[in-house]
């Protein structure tokens, strides 16, 4: 097909797609759809003592198990989804993926012992790999480069409130029921997403206008590109400094600072900050491009986990001091995010599909080990969490080093 062609071919389905599915409601959607995971995890945040009473955990840093293994289910689930989008349409991949995760759901509402729920919670993990990996490819397939990165800004914005509002639904379904609400609140989410998506979403793989690339080629097309391999393994070292504290986060905020039932609240002003930084990010990379914002946001990152670390150290750190340092750190997180993820993608746009597992594999994989084993070092002091933003900090700002040039850093333009 000449590029004439696919040029009016892709206009056409673009035409199509916007009479379906507004640019708005499209957003609310990758937004539902990539919030699910953290929906999956956030909400059960204060039912942890309790699933862990209930299910016989004698360590207290063992109920983070929860939350890692649904991370890593999530992490290897997603190198499926997207080859089989590619070659069988994003939508039918998508429904597969969210029964998958509605019976996983299921099982973890109902079974009594712990195994079982680790099991259920890496099928939910797996399931929910579907709508995140769909999701980033639905967004690669209608828009490029800064484009991307402003849609997936204002979606990362929407989507950041479900994870604010998350653990307060969870201390909510508490004061109702016991831990099981809050997997039937799952199930009903995911009936929600899968009905959502099947009823109204229209297909955009043919947007590419070509077969998908052999497997083999498009695997190499992804592995052997440093941008895309270099800003997906950045990102997951970032990814994991906000998995560590969200693993950790209830026994920082109710077991060291004593804030009880007020934990959502301290949770979710943290985590508000990535919606501030992703709406203001959105409105400035067309101006400074996605490189020099999230360059300029790393390096601010890793100063201020240092900060964090050496006042941590001292053993000064008090609950207004630990949030004026948390709140800044996750307002960088939000430059850094949608951007890593736009420039990971941006060279993939007739392999999207496969990019987007593989990336979102790399990413979660990395994140969930880091933060895993950050959060398990948890000692009763903030100490081991800053020690561990400061070095995942340094670390990706070193990978970026590596991919960009040392030169290349900070420019204006790219």
């Amino acid at each position: 097909m000449n590029a004439p062609q696919g040029d009016r071919q892709f206009a056409a389905q673009t035409r199509a797609f916007d009479e379906t599915m507004s640019r708005g409601e499209f957003i609310l959607l990758v937004a539902t759809m990539m919030a699910l995971t953290a929906l999956s995890v956030d909400v059960m945040l204060p039912a942890l003592p309790q699933i862990g009473d209930a299910l016989g955990l004698a360590n207290a840093n063992d109920r983070q198990i929860v939350i890692v293994i649904y991370m890593l289910g999530f992490s290897v689930g997603q190198l499926v989804y997207g080859r089989l989008s590619d070659i069988y349409g994003r939508k039918p991949v998508l429904l597969a993926g969210m029964a998958i995760f509605i019976a996983g759901s299921l099982v973890a509402a109902v079974t009594s012992g712990f195994a079982t729920m680790l099991v259920a919670r890496t099928v939910q993990g797996i399931g929910a790999a579907a709508p995140r990996v769909i999701a980033v490819a639905l967004v690669r397939d209608r828009y490029a480069g800064r484009e991307m990165a402003r849609v997936m800004s204002f979606a990362m914005a929407v989507f950041i409130i479900i994870p604010v509002l998350a653990p307060s639904i969870g201390q909510g379904l508490l004061q109702v029921g016991s831990w099981r609400l809050v997997f039937d609140f799952l199930f009903v989410a995911g009936i929600v997403v899968a009905l959502w998506s099947g009823l109204r979403l229209p297909e955009t793989a043919s947007n590419n206008c070509r077969k998908p690339l052999p497997l083999a080629e498009a695997a190499r097309h992804v592995i052997e590109m440093p941008q895309t391999i270099g800003y997906g393994f950045a990102g997951g070292l970032v990814f994991g400094t906000v998995l560590s504290y969200v693993s950790s986060a209830q026994q920082v905020f109710v077991d060291v600072y004593q804030l009880g039932d007020l934990f959502p609240l301290a949770f979710g002003a943290t985590a508000i900050m990535i919606a501030v930084a992703s709406v203001t990010n959105a409105m400035l990379v067309a101006r400074f491009g996605m490189r020099r914002l999230s360059h300029v946001a790393l390096a601010l990152f890793t100063a201020t986990s240092a900060l964090l670390s050496a006042v941590a150290f001292s053993g000064g750190v008090n609950f207004w001091l630990f949030m004026g340092l948390m709140m800044p750190l996750f307002l960088l997180f939000g430059f850094i995010a949608p951007n890593f993820n736009a420039l990971a993608m941006e060279p993939q746009g007739d392999n999207a599909g496969m990019a987007s597992s593989i990336v979102g594999f790399l990413s979660t994989g990395v994140g969930a080990l880091a933060g895993g084993i950050i959060g398990h070092l948890f000692d009763g002091s903030v100490l081991p969490m800053a020690l561990g933003y400061l070095a995942l900090g340094a670390l990706a700002l070193a990978v970026v080093v590596w991919v960009e040039g040392a030169r290349n850093i900070f420019r204006v333009g790219r």
